[in-house]
């Protein structure tokens, strides 16, 4: 019979070896290696994470801004200045015309002081992250020494391969020319795209009505080409009773408002107030949903007389015809005024259309009339908002809290539908309250969360 012993055996890497007792050995491991410092990597990520919420885009709109408002208004000054010198009659025209260039003056200086506070905190907001990159840089080629299997070495390097390889891709492929859809009656042609936004404030309310409108007059009197307009829902986010003006977008921005408010009701709300945030200016005239009724009022900035065009029978007022995402709808956006190059429109929905989109052509006159009108089969609540633009209607739809689409279109030329236009918008909050196209300057204006934001339309 054969014996066989068991020998246990350890295996020494650098390590030193002791035998406790005869049937058994134990090793003690002793690592060469330094140990990772994770209080270091924690710090890195706080400072980088700091780094991100100190630098926003809404801090370079918000210069890119006042840079545009001076832009703008230096230009004014200057030509009224020049009409103040060829047209002095040493009289009252001259000393009213003298007091408008000192009001334009103080709101460059209140313009420029605000520019110049601002460049500061850029400047010491850059100087600050400057330095934190700096340390952060150090600490991550330190943190990289611990990598002794080159891992994050080679993910750089296949990272870097990857974006070689999808070059190299993209170039050995044609580009494809889009589809050129008809223009309909647009002098501009198609909309193609919108970039920006050019414009990003707060105004002289920051954070107080979430929900409002604002923009250009679309067809401005003369003397007013420079003016904006701003309605707040001022009434439990669904009512206001006026509308109040700016002489240009620097006063605007900086929250200087003259004339100021011009009131449509004493109460709020009441018979012939605003309800809901879609408005519009046109002509000297604020168009909007007359407060519980299914129709569109239309004030009269001059003669403050209020006079109203009843929808169709059928028409979803009071809230029950909203935009809306799979998240939320938009309370009492039932009607939507909308205007371009040729007029006022009204996109609403019925009952006996199913809740789709119904677009009506607001006549001027007196009275106001009910023109053309079109139906669409996109439905209303998978909508968030509507704009007009050279007699073509454009629907968006919420995409995520940073972007929202342009996704259908309809000609009223040609009756033509389109759902793939596939033209995206940088939002600058999460919800687009009201859209407004301006045909003075080929602009979006949007009111997001109590933000007044503005993007330029590009068109084919």
């Amino acid at each position: 019979m054969k014996m066989h012993v068991l020998v246990p055996l350890c295996v020494l890497f650098t390590l030193t070896q002791q035998v406790p007792s005869r049937d058994r050995c134990a090793c003690e491991l002793t690592n060469t290696e330094k140990a990772f410092p994770h209080d270091k990597l924690s710090t890195a990520e706080d400072n980088a994470s700091k780094c991100n919420s100190n630098i926003t885009p809404q801090k370079t709109l918000e210069l890119e801004s006042l840079l545009l408002g001076l832009e703008k208004r230096l230009p004014q000054l200057q030509e009224d200045v020049s009409m103040l010198e060829k047209e002095d009659d040493g009289d009252l025209y001259g000393v009213i015309s003298l007091q408008v260039v000192e009001n334009e003056l103080l709101e460059i200086k209140q313009l420029i002081s605000r520019l110049r506070s601002t460049t500061l905190e850029h400047q010491l907001l850059t100087n600050d992250t400057t330095n934190k990159l700096e340390v952060l840089g150090e600490e991550m080629q330190e943190l990289e020494t611990y990598d002794t299997m080159q891992v994050v070495k080679r993910q750089q390097d296949n990272l870097r391969l990857k974006k070689d390889l999808d070059q190299c891709r993209n170039g050995l492929q044609a580009t494809v020319q889009p589809t050129q859809p008809p223009q309909g009656n647009c002098p501009h042609g198609w909309l193609r795209n919108v970039t920006g936004p050019r414009v990003y404030t707060a105004g002289e309310y920051p954070g107080s009505y979430n929900y409002g409108a604002w923009g250009r007059d679309s067809k401005p009197e003369e003397g007013k080409e420079s003016w904006y307009w701003l309605v707040m829902m001022t009434s439990s986010n669904k009512y206001s009773n006026y509308v109040r003006l700016y002489s240009s977008l620097s006063a605007l921005i900086v929250g200087e408002s003259r004339p100021g408010n011009v009131q449509i009701s004493p109460s709020n709300p009441t018979t012939n107030t605003i309800q809901g945030p879609n408005t519009v200016l046109y002509g000297e005239a604020l168009y909007y949903n007359c407060y519980n009724q299914d129709s569109v009022c239309r004030f009269n900035l001059t003669t403050k007389t209020v006079t109203t065009l009843q929808l169709p029978k059928g028409t979803r007022y009071n809230s029950k015809g909203n935009f809306c995402h799979l998240d939320a709808c938009y309370p009492f956006t039932d009607l939507d005024l909308a205007t371009d190059e040729s007029g006022v429109w009204v996109i609403y929905t019925t009952t006996q259309d199913f809740g789709n989109l119904v677009l009506s052509k607001v006549e001027e006159g007196e009275p106001m009339t009910l023109g053309q009108t079109w139906y669409t089969s996109v439905y209303k609540q998978a909508v968030t908002n509507t704009f007009m633009a050279c007699g073509v209607l454009y629907a968006t739809r919420y995409v995520n809290k940073d972007m929202e689409e342009i996704f259908y279109s309809f000609d009223t030329t040609t009756g033509m539908e389109r759902f793939n236009i596939g033209v995206f918008i940088n939002k600058m909050s999460a919800n687009i309250y009201s859209l407004n196209y301006s045909p003075v300057d080929q602009m979006l204006h949007a009111y997001c969360d109590s933000y007044m934001v503005s993007y330029k339309v590009l068109f084919l």
